[in-house]
């Protein structure tokens, strides 16, 4: 069976760069890795596939030569980089593991699917994380609050300190893996025989088996509790943003790391404001002889009401603007603005006194519109406001 091209292996032209092969291979490698795929022939020949074009494509010499000359131009197996023999595992993560993040022998920033290549390490349990729904007001979000919440949640055994054993000596050596907590296969390909380890079935991962287990939970070394947890939310916050309380999650079976507290912040409605990013925005009505002849009003803020004068002649639409009474950014200086629009409160019903007087104050030229004195730019920057 022939080899196919290494371009079309790792799906990049003649002309990528050393970056997009990279990439392009980290993409492969995390698609076929045989921890993902556990038992899939199929994608651990991808898996070596891929890191044989990548040992090629990424060396220039190499590269070059594969241009040229084809797999003729790099001959022996995985394209020459490995002495000519059969690849392992070991070879792929020793030679290609610091892709990934990591160094030397291990398969890197790969976390999550057993450890590769790192001597048999045995695997760390991580605990699930919670996640909760946190309601604040905007006076909360102006200052930041600390708040206390109830959750349940898996804990670490209090009659056998998360060991999942009754006892102290209650643990035995896995018999399968001989506490490595993985498992090796070897198998012959076309390529030659190939190395792949995984989780040890038996003991899953931990290297070692419990002889006798702790009654309260089953060996499972965690139980659920109610615990409240403290949350300091900084001032800013926004609807639907997510915050991360690292290790106040679930507790992993038998020991390991918790998980996070993921708290998802909800706004309550404001009686009076509307929040827009960091400025607040607030509708005010007057009557007519408010703004027709001017009057001190009151404002809510977040830090109480504040008097301001509507000047005399004021038109309907006008925004004020109250220079930082807004909101703060998360983790930022400074404060929003209050942005008041003037709305002109027109009566439905009035009296017939009252009606004399309006028509009466319709005859006079000071009430008619003075159309030379219209914002024709007042559409787009209540547009921009609002």
């Amino acid at each position: 069976m022939s080899k196919r091209d290494y371009y079309e292996v790792l799906e990049v032209s003649k002309e990528a760069s050393v970056e997009e092969i990279k990439k392009a291979y980290r993409k492969k490698a995390m698609q076929f890795h045989p921890d993902k795929n556990p038992g899939d022939k199929g994608a651990e020949e991808k898996f070596k596939e891929a890191a044989e074009a990548y040992e090629v494509l990424s060396n220039a010499q190499k590269k070059s030569r594969y241009d040229q000359y084809g797999h003729a131009g790099v001959g022996g197996a995985a394209g020459g980089g490995f002495g000519g023999g059969g690849m392992s595992m070991d070879d792929i993560f020793s030679h290609f593991g610091d892709i990934f993040g990591g160094g030397g022998s291990s398969f890197g920033g790969f976390s999550g699917f057993g450890g590769f290549g790192g001597g048999g390490r045995q695997r760390v349990s991580k605990g699930s994380n919670l996640r909760v729904k946190v309601t604040l007001t905007l006076d909360e979000i102006l200052k930041g609050v600390e708040k206390k919440i109830k959750v349940k949640k898996y804990v670490p055994c209090k009659h056998c300190s998360g060991s999942g054993a009754d006892g102290g000596a209650s643990h035995s050596t896995c018999s399968t893996c001989h506490g490595s907590g993985q498992v090796t296969r070897i198998s012959n390909t076309i390529l030659g025989q190939m190395q792949t380890a995984s989780t040890c079935p038996t003991c899953g991962g931990e290297g070692k088996i419990i002889t006798n287990k702790c009654k309260y939970c089953a060996g499972e070394g965690i139980e659920k509790e109610e615990e409240v947890i403290s949350i300091n939310i900084p001032a800013g916050v926004e609807e639907g943003m997510q915050l991360s309380v690292s290790g106040k999650g679930n507790a992993a079976r038998r020991g390991g790391i918790n998980g996070d507290l993921l708290v998802l912040i909800h706004e309550a409605e404001h009686a009076e404001l509307v929040r827009d990013g960091r400025d607040l925005l607030y509708n005010m009505y007057v009557s007519i002889p408010q703004a027709t002849l001017g009057s001190p009003v009151e404002i809510p803020t977040l830090e109480g009401r504040v008097k301001v004068k509507i000047e005399a002649g004021t038109q309907p639409g006008k925004v004020l603007r109250l220079r930082g009474k807004g909101l703060p950014e998360v983790n930022s200086y400074g404060r929003g603005d209050l942005l008041v629009k003037i709305n002109v409160w027109i009566p439905k019903d009035i009296s017939k006194d009252e009606k004399k007087i309006m028509e009466k104050m319709a005859e006079s030229d000071s009430f008619k519109p003075d159309l030379s004195t219209q914002d024709k730019n007042f559409f787009s920057k209540v547009k921009d406001m609002f």
